[in-house]
Protein backbone atom coordinates (compact mmCIF):
# COMPACT_ATOMS: atom_id res chain seq x y z
CA UNK A 1 0.00 0.00 0.00
CA UNK A 2 1.36 3.35 -1.09
CA UNK A 3 1.38 5.93 1.97
CA UNK A 4 1.16 9.86 0.54
CA UNK A 5 2.04 12.46 3.27
CA UNK A 6 -0.65 15.08 1.69
CA UNK A 7 0.97 17.94 4.29
CA UNK A 8 4.41 17.27 3.23
CA UNK A 9 3.35 17.15 -0.60
CA UNK A 10 1.11 20.44 -0.33
CA UNK A 11 4.15 22.16 1.80
CA UNK A 12 6.50 20.81 -0.85
CA UNK A 13 4.30 21.94 -3.54
CA UNK A 14 3.46 25.47 -2.53
CA UNK A 15 6.66 26.52 -0.49
CA UNK A 16 8.16 29.17 -3.24
CA UNK A 17 4.71 29.97 -4.45
CA UNK A 18 3.50 33.56 -4.98
CA UNK A 19 0.92 34.96 -3.48
CA UNK A 20 -1.15 34.78 -7.09
CA UNK A 21 -0.46 31.00 -7.66
CA UNK A 22 -1.97 30.55 -4.01
CA UNK A 23 -5.08 32.45 -4.42
CA UNK A 24 -5.66 30.57 -7.61
CA UNK A 25 -5.00 27.69 -6.27
CA UNK A 26 -7.26 28.03 -3.89
CA UNK A 27 -10.04 29.62 -5.90
CA UNK A 28 -10.01 27.06 -8.04
CA UNK A 29 -9.93 24.23 -5.36
CA UNK A 30 -13.36 26.16 -3.83
CA UNK A 31 -14.75 26.47 -7.15
CA UNK A 32 -14.34 22.78 -8.31
CA UNK A 33 -16.09 21.54 -5.73
CA UNK A 34 -14.35 18.37 -5.56
CA UNK A 35 -14.12 16.24 -2.75
CA UNK A 36 -10.54 15.29 -3.65
CA UNK A 37 -9.08 18.94 -3.20
CA UNK A 38 -10.48 19.60 0.59
CA UNK A 39 -7.32 17.76 1.96
CA UNK A 40 -4.89 20.38 0.11
CA UNK A 41 -7.34 22.66 1.64
CA UNK A 42 -7.51 21.57 5.41
CA UNK A 43 -3.11 21.70 4.93
CA UNK A 44 -4.01 25.41 4.54
CA UNK A 45 -6.31 25.77 6.82
CA UNK A 46 -3.95 23.88 9.43
CA UNK A 47 -0.71 26.32 8.58
CA UNK A 48 -3.11 29.39 9.19
CA UNK A 49 -4.68 28.13 12.52
CA UNK A 50 -1.15 27.26 13.55
CA UNK A 51 0.75 30.30 12.54
CA UNK A 52 -2.37 32.72 14.33
CA UNK A 53 -2.58 34.16 17.50
CA UNK A 54 -5.68 33.69 19.94
CA UNK A 55 -7.67 37.11 18.48
CA UNK A 56 -7.02 35.83 15.11
CA UNK A 57 -8.26 32.50 15.80
CA UNK A 58 -11.65 34.22 17.50
CA UNK A 59 -12.35 36.09 14.32
CA UNK A 60 -11.66 32.89 12.39
CA UNK A 61 -14.11 30.85 14.27
CA UNK A 62 -16.37 34.12 14.41
CA UNK A 63 -16.10 33.89 10.23
CA UNK A 64 -17.13 30.51 10.11
CA UNK A 65 -19.82 30.22 12.35
CA UNK A 66 -21.30 32.90 11.08
CA UNK A 67 -20.73 31.86 7.46
CA UNK A 68 -22.29 28.22 8.42
CA UNK A 69 -25.65 30.54 9.79
CA UNK A 70 -25.97 32.09 6.35
CA UNK A 71 -25.34 29.37 4.33
CA UNK A 72 -28.13 27.08 6.46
Amino acid sequence: MMKIDIRSSIKNNFQDSEIDDMKQSISSAISDGKEITLPGLGVFFEILWNHSKENEQTFILNTIRDALKKDS
